[in-house]
């Protein structure tokens, strides 16, 4: 199997390395830098005072965390959000009380988790029309609820 190398540069001395928790997880843990107050409803930008450069050919997709979710209603606003191969400036992470209590993120808490996946570079066609499929143009919950 390919060994692929994420470089992770610190840009704050309080910055966390990305880390898996645990052996096969998909996620790397990514950690906050700053403390935040997100009341009910409020969203904010987490910082991890880390900058990134991928293996070619890969994004990082940026996901909430499960714990804080179910127990907190913590999420992402852009879930998943996606880091391109070109970014190199710091990684942040858009987060969002979903939940009815106040919620402080603290610096050094785990935020949430990115995934590293490949992407696939397609040639786009203009064409007249699309082939038949069976489910067609049959949008949202065309299949059930």
């Amino acid at each position: 199997m390919e060994k692929y190398i994420l470089k992770v540069e610190k840009i704050s001395d309080n910055a966390i390395i990305p880390n898996y928790a645990n052996k096969g997880d998909a996620g790397l843990d990514l950690y906050s830098i700053n403390e935040l107050i997100l009341e009910s409803g409020e969203r904010g930008l987490v910082h991890t005072g880390i900058k990134i450069e991928l293996p070619e050919n890969t994004e990082a997709q940026i996901r909430p965390r499960s714990g804080l979710a179910l127990k907190h209603g913590i999420s992402l606003v852009n879930s998943p959000g996606t880091i391109d191969e070109g970014y190199r400036g710091e990684i942040g992470v858009i987060v969002i009380n979903h939940g009815q209590e106040v919620f402080k993120v603290e610096s050094g808490m785990k935020i949430a988790q990115m995934v590293i996946k490949p992407v696939w570079r397609v040639q786009v066609d203009e064409v007249k029309s699309l082939s038949d499929a069976q489910r067609g143009d049959r949008g949202f919950g065309s299949s059930g609820v």
